[in-house]
């Protein structure tokens, strides 16, 4: 059962660190604090770090411990590409610092596709990520996904999809119970 753990483990972290083990053993510390009929014990969760691994993983994590990042937005054909499911309301997921150990358990409460210029300021402050500006998000994600794009073989400009997901953090308890700054 350890091999397989996560069972979800995204393939767009393929490259990144897992310390199946832990995440096993966070993900059991959850359910135990779950009652018996909660639907999500039968949750099948992913695990990733945002941003991939190393540096940028462990600052988005730390974030997101901090009640600070509660969005967060991604291009669609990451998914397609590799032929996983776009993530939807609802979906757990298990995340994870740059050196790949579990740091917070996510839900997502809302998913939105929008074009890249569409993108609010007030989602990108609920990104929390930078000064929590329109400003820096676009200059922030346009550097990351151009390079995403480039990789899948196409080009970011303004009305590329991207996937707007707000979440909320369920695991640990005391992780991120403050307001979003």
């Amino acid at each position: 059962m350890i091999e397989a753990w996560p069972p979800n483990t995204s393939q767009r972290s393929f490259h990144m660190p897992l310390d199946k083990i832990k995440c096993q053993a966070f993900w059991s510390q959850f359910l135990d604090s779950l009652a018996p009929e909660d639907p999500r014990r039968r949750a099948q969760p992913d695990a990733f770090g945002f941003g991939g691994e190393g540096e940028l993983a462990d600052e988005l994590a730390s974030l997101v411990v901090a009640g600070k990042k509660r969005a967060t937005t991604s291009l669609p054909v990451e998914y397609t590409s590799l032929g996983e499911p776009l993530p939807k309301k609802g979906d757990l997921s298990i995340i994870l610092n740059g050196a790949g150990d579990p740091v917070a358990i996510i839900e997502r409460t809302q998913v939105d596709v929008v074009p890249f210029a569409r993108v609010t300021a007030t989602f990108a402050a609920r990104e929390g990520e930078g000064d929590g500006s329109l400003a820096y998000w676009r200059g922030a994600h346009k550097e990351y996904f151009a390079l995403v794009c480039e990789r899948l073989g196409g080009a970011l400009d303004d009305a590329t999809p991207v996937l707007c997901q707000s979440f909320e953090v369920l695991w640990p308890p005391c992780a991120g119970r403050g307001p979003v700054v």
